[in-house]
């Protein structure tokens, strides 16, 4: 892969888009990469993704521009339909997903961090969905994700308005967890997907299942969801280390995702 890194550090794969020069722009070879790296992590040890990009500039400054200005109609509406698939595999992706923003997360960079499951950034982050600046709408889900993750009014704000906003100010709406120092932003990132490598595999994956498919539905039919992914932890070998290390008082715990 040309623009697409991925590397397995233990129980935590790291994705790096790298493409510095063009400040990690996405364009369809990006997407395909993005998809292929995907098909790379190793489900049966991997037990949380971090996605970040190449550089200090820059996590994914947008869809590349260039590339978009001569599309036909139906060129941009398969080009949405692209990134839509790409970006959607990752929002279902059966392990979690920590964005490690470190600059510009614009347009199809901020709709990138939204399938992600956590967003945590540098203090030089800056996001935005810029489309309505270039007369076009958000293409990858940002109309849809923004909204559920900051809430409708200041969603529609960002998005009509098409102004970017700093670090500090996505901490406060909620559009990320944390912000981090520069040299400290990858680091907190393994961090946290350590915490998350501990835990139960399977137990992780029906929580976000549960979780992303629960969002689509009313809270009787959730609660069924909920149920049903909770019965099946029981009578696995995780559950039952998991349960019997309490009652021990054993603070190892060999969890082996079955």
């Amino acid at each position: 892969m040309e623009f697409i890194m991925y590397e397995a550090e233990g129980q935590v794969g790291i994705i790096t888009i790298n493409r510095p020069k063009a400040l990690n722009a996405l364009n369809k070879q990006v997407l395909e990469e993005l998809d292929m790296a995907l098909n790379s992590v190793d489900l049966d040890t991997v037990r949380a993704l971090i996605i970040t990009g190449a550089g200090d500039k820059s996590f994914v400054a947008g869809a590349d521009i260039a590339e978009m200005s001569t599309l036909t109609r139906e060129e941009g509406e398969a080009l949405g339909k692209k990134g839509n698939e790409v970006f959607r595999r990752l929002e279902t992706f059966p392990v979690p997903v920590i964005a490690a923003v470190n600059g510009y997360a614009l347009g199809g960079g901020c709709e990138i961090s939204l399938s992600c499951d956590i967003r945590i950034c540098s203090d030089n982050a800056v996001f935005g969905q810029p489309e309505a600046g270039l007369g076009i709408t958000p293409g990858f889900g940002g109309t849809q994700r923004l909204e559920r993750i900051i809430g409708v009014g200041m969603a529609k704000q960002m998005i009509y308005t098409a102004r970017n906003i700093k670090a500090e100010e996505a901490y406060r709406i909620g559009l990320v967890n944390a912000v981090y120092p520069q040299e400290e932003l990858l680091g907190a990132a393994r961090k946290m997907a350590e915490e998350i490598a501990k835990n139960g595999p399977i137990a992780v994956r029906n929580c976000k299942k549960a979780m992303n498919d629960g969002l689509q539905m009313n809270m009787d039919q959730a609660i069924v969801i909920e149920e049903k992914l909770f019965g099946a932890c029981f009578e696995t070998h995780d559950q039952k280390e998991g349960m019997s290390s309490f009652l021990e008082k054993r603070k190892e715990k060999n969890f082996i995702n079955k």
